[in-house]
């Protein structure tokens, strides 16, 4: 089974486009948990257990965890390793890199057990192959990014067309083992149109949910396909720190099924079963 069929598999299986975030901040953590051995990973490991039946996917933010040294990293792997059968793994890294440096990130994404990461295409087909090689793993590709100067170069207009557009199209074509995704931000929904309509077949990971200011609802109507899949949607901050408090898991969990019932409220009205 290729990486973007293991995708739709997981989502007809729990009907959930949901990806939480895991982008951990000690400062956000409870004090309660951060007086604990290990807090972080107790953190990640109530998190995870409060929200994984729910959830598609989670994804780690790679710079939240290198952050902290040596230890970030093995923090990092356990925190993967400990990520239930049934959820696809992210690794939020955004490489961008060639020949042995390309391969030397992927082998270190990979053998972290990441199921998909995410690459930077700037530098083309170089920068991606390693990436792709294994069916069952994959990359979702920088496409449009949810930030407010993804103008500065993804708007650039190249034969009448912006970047982003090209972007998407030849990820399209990078995509012969069903392992290619687009990383395309819920704070651009009319971008989203043209985006799915240049990459019907692609999933894509729609961060800026929540705190960003994304509109949820033209991200889901516009992001899916025609099934109302191939879409996950990120939420960061809004779940994992829903509470500052010892009901922190709870209020997660409370945060995640929300999210996930207005998705699938969008998704209904797209794709009448």
């Amino acid at each position: 089974m290729t990486a973007n069929e293991t995708i739709t598999r997981i989502i007809r299986e729990k009907d959930s486009l949901i990806c939480v975030g895991l982008d951990v901040r000690p400062d956000r953590i409870p004090e309660r948990i951060m007086a604990m051995p290990d807090p972080i990973f107790a953190f990640n490991k109530r998190i995870i257990d409060a929200t994984a039946d729910l959830v598609l996917a989670y994804k780690p933010n790679l710079a939240y965890y290198e952050a902290l040294g040596t230890e970030g990293w093995d923090l990092l792997k356990r925190t993967v390793d400990y990520i239930p059968d049934g959820v696809i793994t992210i690794g939020d890294a955004k490489r961008g890199d060639i020949g042995t440096t390309a391969e030397h990130y992927a082998r270190a994404l990979f053998d972290l057990g990441f199921d998909m990461v995410t690459v930077n295409p700037y530098l083309g087909i170089d920068s991606v192959r390693p990436f792709i090689e294994d069916e069952t793993r994959g990359v979702f590709v920088l496409c449009l990014t949810s930030n407010k100067s993804s103008r500065d170069f993804q708007y650039l207009s190249a034969d009448g067309r912006p970047l982003y557009l090209h972007v998407a199209e030849t990820v399209s074509r990078w995509n012969e083992r069903g392992n290619c995704g687009l990383v395309a931000g819920a704070t651009h929904p009319g971008e989203l149109t043209a985006i799915r309509e240049a990459a019907p077949d692609l999933p894509f990971l729609i961060p800026g949910i929540g705190a960003q200011g994304g509109d949820l609802e033209a991200a889901v109507r516009e992001g899916t396909d025609t099934r109302g899949e191939a879409a996950v949607i990120n939420s960061s901050r809004g779940i994992i720190y829903a509470s500052s408090g010892d009901d922190f898991a709870d209020a997660a969990r409370r945060e995640t099924e929300k999210l996930r019932e207005a998705v699938n409220r969008v998704r209904a009205g797209k794709h009448p079963t």
